[in-house]
């Protein structure tokens, strides 16, 4: 990172770079649990749930490279070995064990849930201490929002078409 890049960090960029780490994690859980649940996702409006989680596996997959990017800049190494994924993420793998959209998808709210709580204190970390690392997460957090409300939404309809019948 360049010297004057470096020197606009308001905190300690070991700490940054750890957060930005656990984060990282996290991005590469979410993607995985997304991915998954497109394999294995069963009953009715399955189609649109495969739809839905394959945007944003992209998203989380997107996001895990901003954050790989950030922590290289900061002179740091993104986690490289998967193992380590499950020991520093903030939010957990939930491993399926109901292949429902229901329960795929209910899954998917409880991830992005974390995921706002996870980004919001980063941000709260950084809004005064790393503009450019501030930028970066606003970007992502407002992806995990849209991406809470697509779940839930889903959740609506499949509540819906369930009355009905």
């Amino acid at each position: 990172m360049g010297t004057k890049g470096k020197a606009i960090v308001g905190m300690d960029v070991i700490e940054l770079i750890n957060l930005l780490n656990k984060a990282f994690a996290d991005e590469w859980l979410a993607y995985y649990q997304y991915w998954i649940g497109t394999q294995i996702v069963k009953g009715p409006m399955r189609e649109v749930a495969i739809a839905e989680l394959t945007e944003h596996t992209a998203d989380e997959l997107r996001h895990a490279q901003i954050l790989s990017d950030r922590i290289i800049q900061l002179g740091g190494t993104p986690l490289t070995d998967p193992i380590e994924w499950n020991k520093m993420a903030t939010c957990a793998y939930l491993k399926p064990t109901d292949f429902s959209v229901r329960a795929i998808i209910k899954q998917g709210v409880h991830g992005e849930q974390c995921a706002i709580d996870v980004y919001t204190r980063l941000l709260a970390k950084t809004k005064n201490t790393d503009p450019v690392t501030y930028q970066l997460l606003i970007s992502i957090l407002a992806d995990e929002v849209d991406h809470e409300e697509d779940f839930e939404s889903l959740l609506e309809d499949l509540a819906e078409i369930e009355m009905k019948r």
